[in-house]
């Protein structure tokens, strides 16, 4: 019998800075230290060069999206997946380099940039994509308002979280094969995202008729809330995706098209649930593909199988010494829980997995999964959470990883750019 269960939380994607708050110096102070302590290793890790020779993938092009699961392509890392994977990551990049942490700032939690310049300040302007919409999440959580007249800033409802991209280099449409739209989407920032990330408890899609084990599918009730919640001027995550894919399909519906989401942390948890709610709102969706960097669970094995029925293509690229990777909630490997021998082990294992369900923290991985680990860097602290999460270490890995017998290129990790 094989029975595993974890516990765990969410511990977000923390701030660059937030010590230029309009709040108390002591408030300052202390949060101010706390993140820098942490941060202080993640500036040691350069930001990588955009600059690379990706390759021409044309024919190719639906194997790299994962049409086949990326069968043999993953343990040895096939080097044209390498790159398509770092591709993305640079996008998912963009939206911390444009993200203004600064709470003092007319501007705190929009973007530094316009949409026409972000790409090529952030070093992708040849990339040959153009941003046609920027993403802004609402979390659902009201704070007191006692507290959000005292931290207005620190408190904000709602908040840039990503853009849509879509490809309009002829040249690079000729190099993919396709027509591609990028949806790119950051981690954890502000104040509020961080509390939405502790309602670990799953909660039913909305609109969802209950499954075969009576279950239905079932997603994080804070990642849910943050996908649908809204405000205005801006409305839902949701509402702001289904519009902008919407027109973006019925624009190029006559010619090759992907649809790729990536993100990061609570990026990729939203990637998975926007990946979900666009194959389930529109009939002609293109091909729909998940590129998953350092994502926490997100729902139960009800939804993991509504996402395989609906043939989407998710590969979560995981750092074994990643612990947002291992949560949050409770993991049940129940595939070898009953056995024909031990009829009485196979009642008092379904007995206890029924009774844990009932408690809505059992969680599944969901996707194929690209195991890496820093710990096979010297360089790297594998015991410092915060590195071993952070984004720039996700590229760093990728970027040398081989296979799980010979897990990396160098025994001193390179920068992208060399």
């Amino acid at each position: 019998m094989k029975l595993g269960v974890r516990v765990g939380s969410i511990q977000p994607h923390a701030p660059p800075s937030i010590s230029q708050s309009n709040t108390s110096p002591s408030f300052k102070s202390n949060i101010s230290s706390q993140f820098n302590k942490s941060l202080r290793p993640w500036n040691q890790l350069k930001l990588h060069s955009a600059k690379c020779n990706f390759p021409n993938l044309r024919n190719k092009w639906k194997q790299y999206q994962g049409i086949n699961h990326w069968e043999g392509l993953l343990d040895p890392l096939d080097d044209n997946l390498r790159w398509e994977i770092l591709r993305y990551g640079h996008f998912v990049d963009a939206t911390y380099t444009s993200f203004d942490f600064d709470p003092s700032s007319l501007t705190y939690a929009k973007s530094l940039y316009s949409k026409k310049s972000l790409l090529k300040k952030c070093g992708l302007g040849k990339y040959g994509y153009r941003i046609s919409k920027y993403l802004y999440v609402t979390c659902g959580i009201h704070m007191p308002k006692c507290i959000n007249k005292i931290f207005k800033k620190l408190f904000t409802r709602s908040s840039l979280i990503g853009y849509v991209a879509i490809c309009v280099n002829e040249k690079e449409i000729t190099r993919l094969g396709r027509r591609d739209i990028v949806v790119s989407l950051r981690g954890t920032i502000t104040c509020l995202e961080w509390l939405e990330n502790l309602r670990v408890f799953l909660t039913h899609l909305p609109g969802v008729v209950k499954g075969e084990d009576d279950v239905g599918p079932m997603v994080q009730k804070g990642f849910l809330s943050l996908y649908t919640s809204k405000i205005t001027p801006h409305g839902s995550l949701q509402e702001m995706i289904r519009k902008e894919i919407g027109r973006l399909i019925q624009r190029y519906t006559n010619e090759p098209l992907s649809l790729t989401l990536t993100g990061h942390s609570l990026g990729a948890a939203l990637a998975i649930l926007s990946a979900y709610d666009i194959t389930t709102t529109f009939n002609n969706a293109p091909m729909v593909t998940v590129i998953s960097f350092g994502g926490p669970r997100v729902g139960n094995g009800s939804f993991r199988n509504q996402l395989e029925q609906k043939g989407i293509k998710i590969l979560r690229i995981v750092n074994s010494d990643d612990v947002v990777t291992k949560v949050p909630g409770l993991f049940v490997n129940f595939d070898e829980v009953v056995s024909d021998e031990d009829v009485g082990v196979g009642i008092w294992s379904k007995w206890f997995y029924k009774y844990i369900q009932n408690m809505k923290l059992v969680y599944v991985d969901i996707g194929q999964e690209l195991r890496l680990s820093s710990r096979e860097f010297p360089c790297l602290n594998k015991t410092d959470v915060a590195m071993c999460h952070d984004l720039k270490t996700y590229l760093h890995l990728v970027k040398n990883f081989v296979s799980s017998s010979c897990a990396c290129k160098h025994t001193k990790i390179h920068s992208i750019q060399s």
